[in-house]
């Protein structure tokens, strides 16, 4: 495991070398401008900025962040067009109610990276980020913590995520004229078996079943038409699938673990998706993708749709989000799954607030793997099949599931997450086993600034009809879990 953290450290390390170098026609990192005279004969002034090298500028970032000061540009950032933002964000993933597949059309971009800061390219719309998310768990179960997921392996510290972006936004404040932007993510670590898509670079899951790999998780362009109602955003590429509370990306969650309702669904799209804002509380959305969790160049691909309608309260203290998301044919297929998904946001006050999903998936003419046929048809390598009636050689294989989370904020440093969260996978063709299941799970995040946040949690895991846990040897699965997200 240390060899893996090594290698991991050593690519960070790479890549922000080489972008550093990429910086070096602009300005050298350890470049210093000529001195100006001191204000004080004899009292040098503190340097400023740009007199910084780049281990200098890294590291006032995070000591001024740390301490509570501004790190942000002097420059002010254009005022959001549209609802005001429900939450205060940090400490919560998000200021306003999440949509998918798009940029949040209408606020502006005024976030400042401590890699930018160090490069002195803070104020350049092409932005380069990340984050480096170790997480430990200790678990009753000593084989699997699945479904629990994303800390499938018990009992161990592990490097869950490492990843770099780089993207430009599109200025979707301005409703004047046409503008685009662009997103490419690198993602290493253990998370990446629940981004993986058939056709990109999936031999390392499906093939080789290996702790760690790469994901290029996504990559896309955004190009967007201000004067198409209140502003239209196409994207074009891979991305998150759209509907939904949670996301792979972990500083876009309220909790470490993700409820068994995420773990299941779909992962990404690979396809074109648009986004109008029609008004302030009204959004629709319509795209065409190649299926989900799959290439367009596989031989899984099916022409699928997708379609999406948004709608807030003018209060902005209740938002529904429903989707058919990913419809086609519905056969067997790579993670073929018709999904149909709906989404309610409430605001209770200032420090209150709940967000409550719902979905029903299918899959159509799944093999039985129950064993009670003659001559099953085989199963496609990572898509399961599922526990039919007797007799049959294929049938429909459906789960629903719901998931409540409760949040409390104390102070724009430290939160309180519950979740509660239900799932009948009924012939057993997500998590292999043909049972109903529920968790309950209690978190604090606490912040340090705006770049590193802790989240420790205890969770309680249950299968009501089978023994589903520990490789299906418990009913009962009780973890404690934490993690840390640290910000550059």
């Amino acid at each position: 495991m240390r060899a893996k953290w090594k290698s991991a450290l050593c690519a960070a390390t790479a890549a922000i070398c080489f972008l550093v170098g990429l910086s070096g026609s602009a300005q050298s990192v350890t470049e210093t401008v000529t001195d100006e005279p001191s204000s004080s004969p004899g009292i040098p002034d503190a340097p400023s900025t740009k007199q910084r090298n780049f281990a200098e500028r890294w590291a006032k970032f995070y000591t001024d962040d740390w301490s509570g000061q501004s790190t942000g540009s002097s420059d002010s950032a254009p005022q959001k067009r549209g609802l005001p933002a429900p939450l205060d964000s940090p400490p919560f993933p998000n200021s306003d109610w999440s949509y998918g597949g798009s940029q949040d059309i209408g606020a502006p971009d005024g976030n400042v990276y401590p890699l930018m800061k160090a490069l002195n390219h803070e104020k350049s719309r092409t932005k380069v980020y990340g984050w480096i998310e170790p997480g430990l768990n200790f678990s009753t179960s000593s084989k699997n913590n699945f479904p629990d997921s994303y800390t499938v392996f018990p009992n161990r510290l592990e490097l869950d995520q490492a990843v770099i972006y780089i993207e430009r936004l599109a200025d979707t404040v301005q409703t004047k004229h046409f503008d685009w932007g662009y997103h490419i993510t690198a993602f290493y670590g253990t998370d990446y078996r629940f981004t993986t898509a058939k056709g990109y670079f999936s031999q390392q899951l499906l093939l080789f079943n290996r702790q760690y790999g790469f994901d290029p998780v996504m990559e896309y362009v955004d190009l967007y038409f201000p004067r198409v109602a209140q502003g239209m955003d196409v994207r074009m590429g891979r991305f998150i699938s759209v509907p939904g509370i949670e996301a792979q990306l972990a500083p876009n969650n309220y909790m470490f673990t993700h409820s068994l309702l995420y773990t299941i669904d779909p992962f990404t799209d690979t396809g074109i998706m648009s986004t109008i804002k029609l008004n302030k509380r009204w959004l629709v959305q319509a795209g065409f993708s190649a299926g989900h969790d799959v290439a367009p160049w596989t031989p899984d691909r099916k022409p699928t749709v997708h379609f999406c309608l948004n709608y807030t309260t003018a209060s902005g203290n209740d938002n529904l989000y429903g989707c058919a998301n990913g419809i086609n044919d519905g056969k067997y297929a790579y993670n073929n799954l018709q999904h149909y998904d709906l989404t309610w946001y409430h605001k209770f006050n200032k420090s209150w607030h709940t967000a409550t999903e719902a979905w029903y998936m299918y899959e159509r003419d799944v093999p039985n793997v129950a064993g009670n046929v003659e001559n099953p048809v085989p199963t496609e390598i990572g898509a399961n099949g599922a526990f039919c009636q007797p007799g049959q050689l294929r049938c429909t294989a459906p789960e629903y599931a719901i998931v409540n989370y409760l949040q409390k904020e104390f102070n724009p440093r430290l939160f309180l997450s519950f979740r509660s969260d239900f799932l009948d996978d009924k012939k057993g063709q997500r998590t292999g086993y043909a049972t109903k299941y529920s968790e309950n799970t209690l978190m604090f995040g606490k912040w340090m600034g705006n770049t590193i946040l802790i989240r420790p949690e205890i969770r309680f895991d249950r299968s009501w009809d089978l023994k589903a846990y520990n490789n299906g040897k418990n009913n009962n699965q009780f973890t404690f879990a934490a993690d840390l997200i640290y910000k550059f």
